[in-house]
């Protein structure tokens, strides 16, 4: 596997690899890698000759009194883990090769990044979109792979890439869980024993409000009181928010009648988890 920490060099290597018409799959990642990591770039790894996996913690992501400073990291594992999975090149910039001195430029996408996660974590998805569009420049992939945990990111990453018209095609994989159907997540890491525990109540609230909806629950309101009111019932949990929303505008919804996201962003002391689901009226 090659290692490159120069936008130059790395653009100047998958430039040759293009003109032989080798296909390229791109993973954008922050490190510390886990099994839902591992999973898109085997995906990646199915689908195209080259599988590129970035590794770059984006300062413009965190607000202020985020975990920019505590977000794990460990380099050697991230090689060697991308590696096993199938990842044939590894990008790892420095943030002063991704943002040198003076720059003014960034990507927003309107909208849709102003509810759910965007609505507590102001110009989050401003720094999402605007790295995801400089590596997309630099890395020119065919594929990019991101995973269903992250459910906004990924709509907002489809919808930069049509209205810019982006020759890119985005696959979105499927959520990898813990035995206990805890969502695989890097921050996971920052809970304890009891944190850990109680975590385990987000899957569990999201399965039952899609148990509801396929037993013929058609009103949002309700659904979202059940699944409050269950993980209130663990006292280490502290709602962010609970909703449920159109997949395509990422409007509330009042009635389910068609298919629908429905998200959670939860703190366990000082980490906050998401999680979500997919659910569709009858």
């Amino acid at each position: 596997m090659k290692v490159f920490k120069k936008i130059k060099e790395i653009k100047s290597y998958l430039g040759e690899q293009i003109k032989q018409g080798m296909t390229i799959g791109f993973v954008p990642t922050m490190g510390y890698l886990h099994e839902g990591h591992l999973s898109l770039i085997r995906y990646a790894a199915k689908d195209n000759d080259i599988v590129v996996v970035s590794v770059f913690v984006n300062p413009t992501q965190f607000g202020p009194g985020e975990d920019l400073e505590k977000y794990p990291r460990d380099l050697d594992r991230d090689i060697r883990l991308a590696q096993q999975a199938g990842a044939t090149v590894l990008f790892t910039p420095e943030v002063e090769e991704m943002y040198p001195n003076g720059y003014k430029t960034y990507v927003e996408v309107e909208q849709i990044t102003g509810t759910l996660c965007g609505a507590s974590r102001p110009g989050h998805f401003r720094g999402v979109t605007t790295v995801v569009s400089k590596l997309f420049n630099i890395i020119n992939p065919n594929r990019a792979y991101f995973g269903q945990k992250d459910a906004q990111q990924s709509i907002v990453i489809k919808r930069m890439v049509k209205d810019l018209n982006m020759d890119i095609e985005i696959i979105v994989c499927p959520i990898v869980r813990e035995s206990d159907g805890l969502a695989m997540s890097s921050r996971n890491v920052y809970l304890n024993k009891d944190e850990r525990e109680q975590a385990v109540v987000l899957s569990q609230s999201l399965f039952m409000a899609k148990e509801m909806i396929q037993n013929g629950e058609k009103d949002a309101l309700k659904i979202k009181k059940a699944i409050i009111k269950m993980i209130k019932e663990k006292p280490l949990a502290d709602i962010d928010y609970v909703s449920i929303v159109d997949i395509e505008t990422l409007t509330d919804v009042s009635e389910i009648n068609n298919k629908v996201l429905i998200a959670l962003a939860v703190r366990f002391g000082k980490t906050r988890l998401i999680d979500n689901i997919m659910a569709e009226g009858k």
